[in-house]
């Protein structure tokens, strides 16, 4: 099920589904470890003898965020019970603490008796095994903890700091289901402690009158140890939860409208959607500059694995779509993880966990018996390519001093001699991570890349440097050209695999990353070869329902559909590539009718997206339900560099200022 509402503060991560319940708690690092291994952490309410968790039938759910901030506005509503909840979810922006504040408004014309009750099953650093939980007099709430990892649980209700009642319990051991079942009759236990796989449930009482309001305010406190959670929870004792969440609230909108763009060419609702997407995609930003791909568990139950890490390639296209945005400190930040992280030989194994160790992987070592890089060569061209845009906006010499030889001059001498006889890469795998060959779009990123190389060597005085990776990025573009383009076609290869003769076999099948030879600057986006090829994928790849989109390429398997009709369906719609065309649009329009030819693209992203403004990594051609991961951060990303670029290209034609167009 996609996440939804997600907040965070790049130290903790709170994500929920679409039945407003807990199903990722991440910390200390966003993406890693996520202590609840997507189990349900439910939430229900007890009122006159009747009693339902969030999930269950009979409840009408709105879930959204308070309007340009990380502070979430969820109404909940069950008129069997007689009550609506407005609910407000936050974590704080400087201290690992997440705040749920709950209103009960009484739907009845007499006072009643409301019971709340949270339930908690973490597997602490994702395993159950000897977990404790406990419940403690000093603060009046439940501590859950394992080695150095605690979690503090706590409240405050109609009487005072403190939970009102609680259940610590065993689960998923023989028939023991947890402690949610015992809060189905309205009354917790209050069994004091529990050890090893092991869940927990508070509750809070409430006198509600008649059709008015109580309040109850709810919050998780992460530390290394005890005293750090003690001490967390004194600070919201002191400074109060809804001065905490007012402050958070706040920061988060100065953050995401500090540039102050001017939005007026465009739709109100992709304003509201960029601005929303500057705040997800801060929330999947780790502190230590590991920007994260997608933070979703249930993809588990589809590849044993999770999206939960940085690949070099998502990293530096979030990078520049952050760069365009005005929000340069994540950038550095993640180009100072990219150049910790970096193989001394110059170039990005496939993917790296937050912590910046080597993560995951199926690239192969060896392949028919011979020794190969387990590497997708665009995503270190990107980061060179990327770390360009970024020193062209910001102009800070001192940052990127430090970083001009590990991520410029090491990798874009090794892209130099990753080369064949004919001046284009060796193979690598493809940006997909399904074939191995020599791929059009990595082609362009290590031009793009060698030409940025080649523009910083030239800053810094290095005039033969710069001519040498000006030369293989010339002499790169017109071996993409003589072997990649097809006259008779009228289009570009996909990829080409060698033949052992010096010549390749080529793979002509519409592949929408083709817009990396624009986007990149391999060829301008008029250029007659470009326009063709554009043209081509879009009849080839866009999907004739009424969901509409572009697929990734023709015959895309990746969670797959449609499987029979592929002319009308050749795969499932994609945010990034639906939005590569819109950028070609955009870089080639030379009027302002040409360029609105973009706007529809645009609010085709605003309508797939959800009421939150959570946008997926794809979609179900038929019913456009999320598919894959969600929020899928790259997606985010590709919406507001086209925004951007829109704005950049009005200014251009226009020659009205919109506060971006100094940017790269």
């Amino acid at each position: 099920m996609p996440r939804n509402i997600p907040v965070g503060n790049g130290e903790m991560l709170v994500a929920f589904d679409d039945f407003y319940r807990i199903r990722d708690l991440y910390w200390p690092r966003v993406g890693m470890p996520n202590h609840t291994c997507g189990h349900l952490q439910r939430f229900g309410v007890w009122v006159d003898g009747q009693f339902a968790w969030v999930d269950a039938p009979g409840w009408t759910r709105e879930l959204e965020y308070t309007r340009d901030s990380l502070v979430t506005e969820v109404h909940l509503r069950n008129d069997r019970l007689g009550v609506r909840l407005h609910c407000r979810d936050a974590v704080d922006f400087w201290s690992p603490v997440y705040f749920r504040e709950v209103r009960v408004h009484n739907l009845h014309d007499q006072a009643r008796d409301v019971r709340l009750f949270f339930h908690h099953d973490l597997s602490i650093g994702e395993s159950a095994v000897g977990d404790t939980v406990h419940y403690d007099p000093q603060t009046g709430g439940l501590v859950h903890f394992k080695d150095d990892t605690y979690f503090l649980f706590n409240g405050f209700g109609a009487r005072a700091t403190g939970v009102d009642t609680w259940s610590t319990g065993q689960k998923r051991i023989r028939d023991a289901e947890g402690t949610w079942r015992d809060a189905e009759d309205g009354v917790l236990s209050r069994n004091s402690i529990a050890q090893g796989s092991v869940d927990s449930t508070v509750g809070f009482t409430l006198s509600v009158p008649s059709r008015g309001s109580a309040l109850v305010t709810y919050w998780i406190c992460a530390g290394r140890d005890y005293a750090e959670v003690k001490a967390l929870d004194d600070k919201v004792r002191a400074k109060t939860p809804q001065r905490m969440m007012l402050r958070t609230e706040s920061y988060w909108r100065l953050w995401a409208t500090k540039e102050g763009i001017d939005f007026s060419p465009l739709p109100t609702a992709v304003r509201d959607l960029f601005i929303r997407s500057e705040l997800i995609i801060r929330t999947q930003i780790d502190k230590g500059g590991a920007i994260i791909a997608a933070n979703d568990y249930d993809i588990t139950r589809f590849a044993g694995d999770t999206y939960s890490y940085l690949w070099p390639r998502d990293g530096a296209l979030v990078s520049h779509a952050l760069v365009l945005a005005g929000q340069g400190e994540l950038s550095q930040a993640f180009f100072r993880f990219a150049a910790k992280v970096i193989e001394s030989a110059g170039y990005f194994l496939h993917k790296y966990n937050p912590t910046g160790s080597v993560a995951s992987s199926w690239h192969p070592w060896i392949l028919d018996g011979k020794r190969i890089l387990p590497i997708q060569e665009d995503e270190t061209a990107l980061v060179v390519w990327a770390l360009r845009r970024h020193f062209v906006a910001f102009r800070d010499v001192e940052f990127v001093r430090d970083l001009y030889n590990p991520l410029v001059i090491e990798p874009a001498g090794w892209m130099l001699r990753y080369r064949d006889s004919n001046g284009l890469p060796q193979p690598s795998w493809d940006l997909w991570e399904e074939r191995r060959g020599v791929h059009l779009f990595t082609v362009a990123s290590v031009i793009g890349a060698l030409k940025a190389a080649a523009a910083f060597a030239i800053e810094v005085g290095a005039a033969d440097r710069a001519a040498e990776f000006d030369q293989g990025a010339e002499r790169m573009r017109e071996a993409m050209i003589r072997h990649l383009w097809s006259e008779e076609r009228g289009c570009f290869a996909r990829m080409a695999t060698p033949d052992g003769a010096g010549g390749y076999h080529l793979d002509f099948t519409p592949d929408a990353s083709a817009c990396g030879l624009f986007a990149l600057g391999a060829l301008e986006a008029d250029d007659p070869r470009v326009t063709s090829h554009m043209r081509m994928l879009r009849e080839n790849l866009w999907v004739h329902t009424d969901i509409g989109g572009m697929a990734r390429y023709a015959g895309d398997h990746y969670h797959q559909i449609e499987r029979h009709d592929l002319q009308r369906v050749p795969g499932n719609p994609w945010i990034i590539t639906t939005l590569w065309y819109a950028q070609w649009l955009i870089a080639r329009a030379h009027s302002e009718e040409e360029l609105a030819e973009a706007v529809p693209l645009l609010e085709w992203v605003c309508k797939r997206a959800s009421a939150s403004g959570v946008l997926a990594e794809q979609f179900d051609p038929y019913s456009g339900a999320h598919l894959s991961v969600s929020p899928l951060t790259w997606s985010h990303a590709a919406f507001i560099t086209t925004a951007l670029r829109y704005l950049q290209r009005h200014t251009q034609l226009t020659g009205i200022q919109h506060g971006v167009q100094a940017r790269a």
